[in-house]
């Protein structure tokens, strides 16, 4: 298991480039454990505040510009329909 600890959002200050980070540590580590796939939460989208539709978009930013990993397959875990949905749209738009 590889945990992080996502940033708490905020209205006043961008700490988007800590969230990006927080995907893209945590691929670097799959990568030295020869890991194959992964599952992310939707990090800092629950307790921490993050509005759900850029939580999904910097998720998608990291994922999507990732370098070549053993990771082949990378997961987004979401809580309910709505999330799904959010990031189903965002997803498509590309």
């Amino acid at each position: 298991m590889i945990h992080t600890v996502g940033p708490v959002w905020s209205g006043t200050e961008d700490r988007s480039a800590l969230l990006r980070d927080c995907y893209a540590n945590s691929l670097r580590v799959a990568d030295e454990l020869r890991a194959a796939t992964v599952a992310f939460p939707l990090i800092s989208a629950g307790i921490y505040g993050w509005p759900v539709d850029d939580a999904v978009r910097q998720a998608l930013s990291v994922l999507r510009a990732a370098t070549p990993t053993t990771v082949t397959e990378a997961r987004l875990v979401l809580f309910d329909a709505e999330t799904y949905s959010t990031a189903e749209r965002i997803h498509a738009a590309g």
